[in-house]
């Protein structure tokens, strides 16, 4: 299903649009491998912010079932003592993970709380053990977390992007301080604190 033209594979230049701020040589493999060009990329982008500025398009849940078609998997997720509902969908670009929203309990209205990638169900996450093993988009916010608690969330530059600060070895085994960037929920960098 697409709404305009616009479907999965425009959906994902999108996502790609964002992350090139980080990592444009990896922006551009993924690219090309979508059999896309730049120009596709930027005017992907472009149409996608004219029509979520749009008032006829919908919004919420609605906005992504536009454009992605139905969920492939409808999750409850307890939030505390909420009953919360993730909705995921598959981008061929990273197979191990899902394009997921999460909507608010439907009490209130289900609204739209979240949208970013995560680790796809029964899916390994990857091995973190050290600095070393955090390169761009190995992991996501939540591997991340779980890999080197008490991870403590920050909220990045732009409403699409998150930041972790943590405590990782670095190759000598050292403790360092860090701060990992995300963007859409997939690891962009990692700074290193030079002060700590």
């Amino acid at each position: 299903m697409a709404i305009n033209g616009f479907a999965t594979t425009e959906f994902q230049l999108v996502l790609l649009r964002r992350m090139a701020d980080f990592n444009p040589e990896l922006v551009e493999q993924a690219v090309s491998r979508l059999g896309s060009s730049r120009a596709e990329l930027q005017e992907a982008n472009k149409r996608w912010q004219a029509m979520i500025r749009s008032p006829r398009f919908p919004h919420g849940a609605r906005r992504y079932t536009a454009v992605l078609g139905p969920p492939q998997a409808v999750l409850p997720r307890p939030i505390g003592d909420l009953t919360c509902t993730a909705q995921h969908w598959v981008l061929p670009l990273w197979p191990d993970l899902r394009f997921e929203i999460l909507l608010g309990p439907a009490e209130v209205g289900g609204p739209l709380w979240h949208e970013w990638l995560v680790r796809a169900p029964g899916t390994p996450p990857p091995v973190l053990r050290t600095l070393a093993d955090l390169s761009p988009w190995s992991c996501v916010v939540a591997d991340l977390g779980a890999a080197f608690p008490p991870a403590v969330p920050r909220e990045g530059s732009a409403p699409t992007r998150w930041q972790l600060d943590f405590c990782a070895p670095d190759a000598a085994g050292q403790p360092r301080s860090c701060t990992a960037d995300f963007t859409w929920g997939l690891l962009q960098e990692v700074r290193v604190d030079p002060e700590a």
